[in-house]
């Protein structure tokens, strides 16, 4: 792939949650990866094949959404939709986690057929990539009978991702033993959150997640039913796993955590997902507008409620992406104001509660998108050739 040279970047978003921006005005991107961040002067443009003008615009890591249901190839049964992950990317998503494949028709329910569903779909994703989105897939539905030897033997052939709340336990608190026996082998395990979301699935509560304890509670803020304020509270006090706010949930609920997170210092949990396709639909900026929401109405700088939905995820997943650091892929976004905001820059619009403009969507260094068909024209458009 072409060396890629970003320059006249206005402002840097880091994905960190601590850093928030960077102080520097030039990007060069080598084999899909960041080789060389900081001002023109700097960076040895010569080596560029490609030169992206990003016109003073704001750079930001692309989007993580660590919760979509993914089944096989770029459709969703739940709502018969094709391309909708494609058209994700063009809502600033770089990466997604498969939250199960729970929404297959006839998905099974034994052991061997949850087995060879989650090593089929991450094998399926492993190179297909719609858009050029990284998707995270083959996530097993914990259910009874699942052995150690299943988890040994999924791990070896890749997956590495678990969920708990569709399995058909008496209540969720039995998959506890499986939880353990997934983590020992590697695995990522995501709880549902809140109340029952698709028939014959069982609420969840705080206390029943404190015995599980899982990596991540999914939806934290309800899938689509909430906790209980008090049930948020103890997960933020006495908790240490991460805490996910979906767009698909309760949106009181989701600022409530994000207020809790905040004055516990425990933003470093809090992570921004979809939860889509489901019954709330097919959402391409579901992550987006999930940003924009946490920031305007929290008071959370933009940047931060940035980093919610990509470094916070990398951490979690341990995946070399959600960052702006030499070394990380290079997975960017360039985007500003929309036309007719208010504010004159993507931050300040983020946190006056717009959704900013895409004008390119790069990932693992490869431009993919030169115009958002999803979100609104950007004010200032990136340009290729010019320096």
């Amino acid at each position: 792939m072409p060396t890629l040279a970003v320059v006249n970047i206005g402002c840097l978003i880091s994905g960190d949650l601590e850093t928030g921006l960077i102080e520097a005005d030039t990007l060069l991107i080598e084999n899909g990866h960041f080789s060389q961040i900081g001002h023109r002067s700097e960076i040895d443009l010569s080596r560029a094949e490609q030169m992206l003008d990003a016109q003073g615009c704001t750079v930001a890591p692309g989007l993580i959404d660590s919760h979509v249901h993914i089944v096989f190839g770029d459709w969703t049964p739940r709502q018969n939709t094709l391309g909708w992950i494609e058209s994700y990317m063009h809502g600033g998503i770089t990466g997604m986690m498969s939250a199960s494949e729970v929404h297959l028709p006839g998905v099974p329910k034994d052991p061997v057929g949850v087995k060879a569903l989650a090593i089929a779909a991450q094998r399926a994703y492993a190179t297909y990539r719609p858009g050029g989105v990284k998707v995270y897939a083959g996530s097993v539905i914990f259910q009874p009978g699942l052995t150690e030897a299943d988890f040994a033997e999924m791990a070896s052939a890749g997956v590495w991702l678990g969920k708990v709340g569709f399995g058909d336990f008496a209540k969720p608190t039995e998959a506890e033993p499986l939880v353990r026996l997934a983590q020992k082998h590697g695995f990522k395990v995501m709880c549902h959150t809140g109340g029952a979301s698709i028939p014959g699935s069982a609420p969840v509560t705080a206390e029943d997640l404190l015995v599980l304890q899982p990596d991540i509670s999914g939806h934290t803020n309800g899938g689509t039913t909430a906790l209980p304020d008090e049930g948020l509270e103890l997960l933020v006090r006495q908790a240490d796993f991460a805490l996910q706010i979906s767009q698909a949930g309760n949106i009181r609920s989701a600022v409530k955590l994000v207020n809790l997170a905040r004055e516990h210092e425990q933003l470093h949990r809090i992570l921004i997902s979809s939860d889509t396709p489901s019954g709330t639909g097919v959402m391409p900026m579901g992550t987006l507008k999930s940003v924009v929401e946490m920031s305007t109405l929290t008071g959370l700088p933009a940047e931060q409620a940035w980093a919610l939905a990509c470094g916070n995820n990398a951490d979690v997943l341990e995946t070399n992406t959600g960052r702006i650091e030499v070394g990380r892929a290079a997975d960017l976004l360039v985007m500003d104001a929309p036309l007719g905001c208010v504010k004159d820059t993507a931050l300040a619009a983020i946190e006056n509660g717009d959704l900013p403009g895409i004008s390119c969507v790069i990932i693992d260094g490869e431009i993919r998108a030169m115009k958002s068909r999803n979100t609104p024209a950007a004010t200032r458009m990136a340009r290729l050739g010019h320096s």
